[in-house]
């Protein structure tokens, strides 16, 4: 499979003597991550443009000796293998810096969302054991909180994009490395998940080879090449910003770094760019489709070989309006932090079956298990468990989480999924979202995927909650699109055509906006709470 890869993605062309001879030490010695990747372009092309961000390209070369500087800093500083540092940063190239920076010292680099508050950081500094801090200039006050709860110096925290009175700056860790650079130590990185039902646990991913083969796998079935352009909006803090931008640098490709997402600016730059590939998790997708169609029109989006969407449930109605408007670019994942990139929906399987995750991909086991662990029939529904060679070593200080997620080798997130005649899978919800009324289990995303269909719905996010009589009763709450009204009883009676009587919703409730995470997935448990009006359907 290398050798296909290597060829079919033109990576052989560019590879050079000194390439292959940083390839060869980077491998022996055990190195296969982010800062592997840049001493590896970095010796091979170090004129080639890694980044595009702020007007400003950064080389390769650059940024290898960047991370060589940091990575001396931090040394410098005191710390050593095995110690590990927050980074609390919007987008920009230092994400990446800092991760690679503590690879090289054989520490690991921890993510968090800067719009974390104080309480949120002081846990994560807490539970991580963080020993240093990198955070933007402008969250100052929240980071002095919450290094003064975890009882961190401020004198190791040090700020990015601006000065701060009583901190470092990143600029000044900077120093001069050694001649002889140890990169040998391959460290980890540290990304905390949602925490949607409760406290965030830290999933460990280190870089072995068996990283490289589950990237290759799932490069294998996209459009990827050497000469991608790769445009990142989604937040770096999380798995599907990082990882699709690790991805496109892995090829030597550049990457196109935003703050943040804009969907009429992502237009302009799919343009300008020339863009060739791009991910969305499906909020942000949304966002983008609820443009109209004149502006579509205008934009010119001839250059885009790849829109790769994942981190929440994909519904058809937005694949199909995708696809209408961008073209057959559309690829639909499924993985999650603690297990990677676990399969693979291409826009000929969208077309079949919109919404579908898609095959496993080549190396990835998959197991449906219903709740004595027997593996259930197609088109039954059951557990998702994978398997590959991109699981994480384990949740960080949580060992009764880890063996609670594990079976036989296997991860779960709690995914409920169902595998259908063509063996493809689908995502039919949450095992925790699971509804059960009068004895019948019922899976929201369903019921979601058929009301989303409504031509006057925009988004619908369905939850059960108590009932005296059935145990549970469902309630849909719904975002309307722009300028059209409808009724709950319109809304209900377009459901009962389509849906068996337990599946449709009994209570409506119509709001401006879904609550989400940064990451783009509804917080049902917000929803759960509401003790607002409701209307009959």
């Amino acid at each position: 499979m290398f050798a296909r890869v290597l060829k079919q993605t033109g990576l052989t062309a560019i590879i050079r003597p000194r390439g292959v001879v940083s390839t060869a030490r980077c491998l022996s010695r055990g190195g296969s991550g982010p800062s592997a990747i840049f001493r590896i372009h970095g010796k091979n092309a170090p004129d080639r443009v890694a980044f595009r961000f702020d007007e400003r390209a950064w080389s390769y070369g650059d940024v290898d000796r960047r991370i060589d500087r940091l990575s001396a800093g931090l040394e410098a500083l005191g710390l050593r293998q095995r110690d590990s540092v927050l980074g609390i940063l919007k987008n920009s190239p230092d994400v990446f810096v800092l991760g690679a920076a503590m690879s090289r010292l054989g520490g690991s680099a921890v993510s968090a969302s800067w719009r974390s508050t104080a309480a949120e950081l002081e846990y994560l500094l807490t539970h991580s054991g963080a020993s240093a801090v990198f955070f933007e200039a402008e969250l100052a006050t929240v980071v002095r909180d919450a290094c003064v709860g975890a009882k961190i110096p401020l004198s190791r925290a040090f700020s990015v994009n601006g000065e701060v009175e009583g901190f470092m700056t990143l600029d000044s860790v900077l120093r001069e490395p050694r001649k002889r650079t140890n990169d040998a130590r391959e460290g980890a990185v540290v990304i905390y998940n949602s925490g949607t039902t409760g406290k965030p646990k830290g999933a460990v991913r280190r870089f072995a080879t068996g990283q490289i083969e589950g990237f290759f796998s799932f490069i294998h079935d996209t459009p990827m090449r050497v000469d991608d352009r790769h445009l990142v909006v989604c937040p770096m803090y999380h798995s599907t910003g990082l990882g699709f931008a690790g991805m496109a640098l892995m090829l030597g490709g550049t990457v196109v770094i935003e703050r943040e997402f804009d969907p009429l600016r992502f237009l302009q730059i799919v343009e300008r760019e020339q863009i060739t590939t791009t991910a969305l998790v499906p909020t942000l997708l949304h966002r983008l489709m609820s443009l109209d169609d004149e502006t579509f029109a205008k934009a010119n989006t001839r250059s885009l070989r790849a829109l790769f969407c994942g981190g929440a449930q994909l519904t058809g109605p937005l694949a199909i309006q995708t696809m209408k408007r961008l073209g057959p670019v559309l690829y639909n994942f499924y993985g999650a932090t603690e297990t990677g990139l676990v399969t693979l929906a291409t826009p000929a399987e969208l077309a079949q079956a919109p919404g579908t995750i898609g095959h496993s991909l080549q190396g990835t086991s998959i197991r449906l298990l219903d709740e004595r662990g027997k593996e259930v029939s197609r088109g039954e529904v059951g557990e998702l468990y994978a398997k590959n060679s991109m699981l994480v070593a384990g949740y960080h200080s949580d060992d009764s989480a880890t063996r609670s997620s594990m079976r036989d080798g296997y991860f779960s997130v709690g995914d409920l999924a169902m595998q259908d005649a063509h063996g493809l899978f689908h995502i039919v919800g949450r095992k925790r979202d699971m509804v059960i009324s009068g004895g019948v289990n019922i899976y929201p995303v369903e019921v979601e995927e058929l009301i989303a269909a409504h031509a006057s719905v925009s988004q619908v996010a369905v939850v059960g909650v108590p009932d005296a009589e059935w145990g549970e009763r469902l309630r849909a709450f719904v975002v309307l699109r722009d300028g059209v009204d409808v009724s709950a009883h319109e809304l209900a009676q377009f459901a009962r055509e389509r849906l068996s009587r337990a599946k449709v919703p009994r209570e409506w409730v119509f709001v401006g906006q879904l609550p989400s995470n940064p990451t783009g997935k509804i917080l049902k448990r917000e929803l759960q709470g509401y003790d607002g009006p409701v209307e009959r359907g």
